[in-house]
């Protein structure tokens, strides 16, 4: 539903106007996300997800991934809760317009190769081919340009003076407080999105609990790891050999109350349980209050 844009409202996100005094005040008192940080460690057997990895490699998505099914699992989940996809911004609380996941990404897996970011934008009707298209668009694209937008960004400010670049983050922090960013920088900007997202799975480590930025306005950021094997013992007292793939989320607890975060996280857990769903669009998209 498209809806009109309001005083108050932001290039990136609409003013939430009809919220419960404590979730207007808590911004307040927990003035950055560093202050409202809530840190959850979980993880999934993967026989599910390897399946349908597999079955999908068969239909001709050649690089699809556990990253694609986590993707799609958790647009999926935003479509369905989407308090999840909401954002502080100047101590007020905002409903995001679009899905826009970040992650950093390496061109090789050299120490001496420096990070690039992309920024993804889904929509909460996507499937999982639809994701993983995407995705990879975005990736190809990066990998294809010697410099994406945001290097040409970061390699702007990198050219300017020590004191004027001070003086020029905290103009982009005061502007971006008053929803006065400009759209371009929002745009390239790896601060500002529904969530950042980080596979330690290729360096064969477990996950790490990455801060949120007090820089922008992203709420969560999740980390998963590498595979693993684990034993454990069915009712019958049998032992099997399962694997496993561990993950972490960081999230700002001032967008939705705790509840809500635990009704997410189960779905998202759902999903990923059983990926199959991810074959066709949801039934409904649910919009979030006034």
């Amino acid at each position: 539903m498209t809806r009109k844009r309001r005083c108050g409202d932001r290039k990136d996100g609409r003013k939430l106007r009809s919220l419960a005094p404590y979730d207007t005040v808590s911004p307040y008192i927990m003035v950055t996300r560093s202050d409202a940080q809530n840190y959850l460690s979980d993880k999934f057997e993967t026989s599910a997800v390897d399946r349908y990895v597999q079955k999908k490699r068969n239909e001709g998505l050649i690089h699809f991934g556990v990253l694609h099914v986590l993707l799609a699992a958790y647009v999926r989940m935003l479509s369905q809760k989407p308090r999840i996809n909401r954002f502080i911004a100047g101590q007020k609380v905002f409903s995001r317009h679009n899905i826009e996941i970040n992650m950093a990404v390496k061109k090789e897996l050299k120490a001496d190769q420096t990070n690039t970011v992309i920024k993804v934008l889904f929509e909460p009707t996507d499937t999982a081919q639809e994701i993983y298209q995407r995705f990879q668009d975005a990736l190809q694209k990066s990998f294809a340009d010697q410099d994406n937008d945001f290097d040409h960004t970061a390699r702007l400010i990198h050219t300017i003076p020590g004191l004027v670049k001070k003086f020029t983050v905290w103009l982009l922090r005061t502007l971006d407080y008053f929803g006065l960013l400009p759209g371009a920088l929002l745009k390239v900007s790896p601060f500002h999105g529904s969530m950042f997202i980080t596979s330690m799975g290729s360096l064969g480590i477990p996950p790490i609990y990455h801060h949120l930025y007090n820089f922008g306005n992203v709420p969560v950021f999740v980390a998963f790891g590498a595979k693993r094997y684990e034993y454990v013992m069915n009712p019958q007292g049998q032992v099997h050999k399962r694997k496993y793939i561990d993950y972490t989320i960081v999230t700002d607890e001032r967008i939705c109350d705790g509840f809500y975060f635990a009704s997410g996280l189960k779905l998202f857990r759902h999903l990923l349980a059983y990926p199959a769903q991810l074959d066709f669009p949801p039934e409904q998209v649910f919009e979030d209050i006034d």
